[in-house]
């Protein structure tokens, strides 16, 4: 890792040493400094002893010595956590501090030190006698809250962490302390001492999975990638997805416009869709929002262009079915390695977990139209709107900056009428917005779509009739001779109006009453 110096101005080279944990290397630039003090500090359940782990099993795969110091887990029980995840612990040395001595191995690997039966001083002493013995490189001490105990008080405490910290300058020793929040919440001890502190966060929402994540409080002379990071523990280990930031992931390219397959729904939006542009499709249920987006799969796979599409709300099943009623097989483009579709659980998918699924379909797929439906079940991912907002717009910017064409279906509040209201506002952030009305005429339904908003280049003005039809989607001509169409209520003022014929698509002519 090279590191700028603010005081020199001059650059460094800062040998790191891998978590084990891709993610985490990614947010710290590489791993942690090598030959330091750090606290992994978080409540029980947070994953601590399973990070610790695989920091330890990270070294040995580099032919680096590991011990792992416990006076809160026994070692039958680090065993256990090991076969859980598929790991083998030969080669680390386990220094039992909390194990009866009839369960003391014959060949002495494991000392025994019950924390309730000595003084701390020789409970410290025996673990840097066992440090000497062992000479690791790295070492995991869990947890501090025992040795909190035994210290009694704050000051003599303190003096301990100081203790570990003196012994292990010059010994090649990267450290981690488990620390499990037992203490008071103004205990600061060890964050003052330790070269950077990592904060483990387990929440349980009203409904759905538990979320867990992971903050780099400090990190000395790293520019790491702060806030929070999702993360969740599978077999094999923690999963860490560092948070999305936008301005990291720019590539080089040429705009284009993209081209529905609908002559006239290209002409609405101004001679087609541009890449690296956000899209809203919007309108209330059962208006065609997620057929146009099908519609735009279908485009961009005749013009060899591969597709993702992440479906919120309903099964991937339904979706296909309702494609193919409209003669729209997407089915067939999933099946030739044209399209990608995943079915999103909101309950059980964390949004950095979801951010790292659209990445790796952009970067490892190849997509390049993107299709979201829809934000409202999105947003049943994000505790607060505000929080729904600002992910969006990393989403959204790094999708614009890879040059994917995106498409975020948002279903409206109501069926018709002019009032609708919807559960978040993302107007803003969209390109493009496309709304859908539905319109009563002469007795029966018909549907309406229109461009509201477009950043850059031209788009109608107009109103067009919309139709979905058993072999396609079908934009009509300009509604105008129609006023009031977003009401629901429309007055016709011409002579003549040919409308869409609801069987096949073909036109009409409607009469003034």
């Amino acid at each position: 890792m090279i590191l700028f110096d603010m005081n020199t101005h001059e650059a460094r080279t800062v040998e790191v040493a891998t978590t084990g944990i891709p993610g985490l290397d990614k947010i710290l630039h590489g791993g942690l400094p090598r030959n330091r003090l750090y606290l992994v500090a978080g409540n029980s359940g947070t994953g601590k002893t399973t990070l610790a782990l695989q920091f330890l099993l990270a070294g040995r795969q580099q032919g680096e010595q590991g011990l792992y110091v416990t006076l809160s887990e026994t070692r039958e029980e680090l065993f256990a956590v090991a076969r859980s995840h598929g790991w083998s612990l030969d080669g680390i040395t386990i220094y039992d501090l909390a194990v009866p001595t009839d369960l003391l191995p014959e060949d002495g690997q494991y000392t025994l030190y019950h924390p309730s039966e000595v003084e701390l001083g020789e409970t410290t002493k025996a673990i840097f006698e066992e440090v000497e013995r062992v000479q690791p490189r790295r070492v995991v001490f869990d947890s501090l809250s025992e040795m909190r105990l035994l210290a009694r008080d704050s000051l003599r405490y303190r003096r301990q962490i100081l203790a570990f910290k003196q012994f292990f300058i010059g010994r090649q020793s990267t450290v981690l302390l488990l620390d499990d929040h037992t203490s008071q919440e103004s205990d600061r001890q060890l964050e003052s001492l330790a070269h950077g502190v990592l904060l483990l966060e387990r929440q349980t929402p009203g409904y759905g999975g538990i979320r867990r994540h992971l903050n780099v409080i400090k990190l000395r002379g790293v520019n790491y990638t702060g806030g929070k990071h999702d993360f969740k523990i599978d077999t094999g280990g923690i999963i860490l997805f560092p948070r999305l930031v936008a301005s990291n992931h720019y590539t080089p390219f040429v705009r284009e416009a993209v081209s529905s397959g609908v002559a006239n729904l290209d002409k609405l939006v101004g001679d087609g869709l541009s890449t690296g542009t956000a899209n809203l499709i919007m309108g209330p249920a059962g208006t065609g929002k997620s057929s146009i987006a099908a519609q735009y799969v279908l485009a961009a796979a005749q013009h060899g262009e591969k597709s993702a599409i992440f479906v919120f709300d309903e099964s991937v099943s339904i979706f296909l079915h309702r494609a193919a009623g409209l003669g729209i097989d997407i089915a067939h483009q999933v099946e030739s390695g044209q399209c990608l579709i995943r079915q999103i659980d909101p309950a059980e998918l964390s949004p950095g977990e979801f951010s790292d699924i659209v990445c790796k379909a952009v970067e490892e797929f190849g997509a390049k139209l993107v299709v979201i439906d829809s934000l409202n079940g999105y947003n049943q991912a994000m505790p607060e709107e505000n929080f729904l907002t600002a992910h969006m717009h990393e989403m959204l910017g790094y999708l614009n900056q890879q040059g994917v064409l995106t498409l975020v279906i948002l279903a409206q509040q109501g069926i018709i009428g002019s009032h609708m209201t919807t559960p978040v506002d993302m107007s803003y952030l969209a390109d493009t917005v496309l709304l859908l009305r539905y319109f009563e005429n002469q007795g029966r339904i018909h549907k309406a779509i229109s461009v509201i908003k477009k950043r850059t280049g031209y788009h109608e003005e107009a109103i067009r009739e919309l139709r979905l039809t058993s072999t396609g989607v079908q934009v009509g001509e300009k509604l105008d001779e129609f006023q009031g169409i977003l009401t629901g209520v429309p007055q016709y003022r011409g002579q003549q109006h040919r409308l869409l014929d609801s069987s096949d698509g073909k036109t009409t002519e409607q009469n003034q009453d």
